[in-house]
């Protein structure tokens, strides 16, 4: 099949544009950021936007499906996370729906849930976008619904954070200190349940969602790890792999928290509302329903995931050790936190 990735040079999009061209597809990339990866020879790169109607028609141009993963991440300006996520989700869906386009596997988030009151999350539960990503995914995935009425095939991934082969963003903090022989802070206990997925997972699940017929996938589905412990048991599983003997340390949920909004609000931290403040409490989705309908059957554990990625990250860790950024591609400054690690 000739398959458009959007976003396909950010995290999600390499390890998908891999995994299709290892099951013979065809792919373009279209992404606003440059394609520098090596597989560049292997699949036609579009530089666009999402946002820019006449480049969406260009892109889907002999187009058979499309995996909609671009979205402006959330240390972005709002007006550019809601566009981003709501003008170029519009844009493509109305353009597909012109083309014709078999397939429209949209990448959302469990952001949707906002922070929720009970575990496990199911599909049906009510949506509540906490800032203006979780907003703007809530939004994106109202869209998609109301062209699945028009009659498109629109499978909803609402995926788990994930990690994996060119994951850094805020995991490169966890990953940092564990190679440099520290100890990691942990807001509250970390006795909660904060399921992860490994990007390998997520691929296969999105792959499930273009092959299997229509009836098993036009819908919306959560995919996570299926084997998770405690937040302080699987973070400590990457402290113990560096071998320096260091622990996961608690530190008190509320002062932390308002520090961090503070930190957050004069720019001295990497840490963005999403991430701290539920970084303490359960977090984790059912399932069951992908289990069903795409036979979806993950191979990492949240220790699992998290050691792969970090092995990734010291197989690499020359080609990315002077750089910083916003996006999951490259370590995000530590600003004031790189000082915290005096103290672990």
């Amino acid at each position: 099949m000739k398959i458009l990735i959007t976003g396909g040079a950010g995290f999600l999009g390499i390890n998908m544009v891999r995994h299709l061209l290892n099951n013979g597809h065809d792919v373009t990339s279209l992404d606003i950021a440059d394609f520098d990866y090596p597989e560049k020879n292997k699949i036609k790169e579009i530089k666009g936007d999402v946002r820019n109607r006449e480049t969406v028609k260009s892109a889907l141009d002999n187009v058979d499906m499309i995996i909609h993963t671009a979205m402006a991440l959330p240390l972005y300006d709002e007006k550019e996370i809601l566009t981003t996520g709501i003008d170029g989700t519009a844009i493509l869906l109305e353009e597909s729906f012109e083309k014709n386009i078999k397939r429209f596997v949209h990448i959302s988030s469990t952001a949707v849930y906002g922070i929720p009151d009970h575990h496990p999350l199911y599909e049906t539960d009510k949506l509540y976008g906490v800032g203006p990503y979780g907003k703007a995914k809530v939004e994106e995935e109202h869209l998609c619904e109301s062209f699945r009425e028009k009659g498109m095939i629109v499978p909803i991934i609402r995926p788990k954070s994930f990690i994996g082969p060119e994951r850094l963003g805020v995991f490169a903090l966890l990953y940092d200190w564990a190679y440099t022989g520290h100890g990691f802070p942990m807001i509250g206990k970390g006795d909660n349940h904060y399921q992860l997925l490994d990007v390998e997972d997520l691929c296969d699940a999105i792959n499930s969602c273009l092959i299997l017929n229509d009836n098993k996938v036009n819908y919306t589905f959560n995919i996570g790890a299926k084997e998770y412990t405690t937040m302080r048991e699987d973070y400590q599983a990457v402290l113990d792999f560096a071998g320096h003997g260091k622990k996961i340390k608690s530190l008190p949920e509320i002062p932390i928290i308002w520090t961090l909004r503070l930190l957050e609000a004069l720019n001295l931290s990497p840490l963005y509302k999403w991430v701290y403040e539920t970084a303490s409490k359960d977090s984790f989705v059912s399932i069951e329903k992908a289990e069903e309908k795409l036979d979806y059957k993950p191979k990492y554990s949240n220790k699992d995931a998290l050691i792969r990625n970090y092995k990734w990250y010291l197989e690499n860790l020359d080609s990315f050790q002077n750089q910083s950024g916003v996006s999951h591609r490259v370590p995000w400054k530590q600003g004031i936190l790189s000082f915290a690690k005096l103290f672990f």
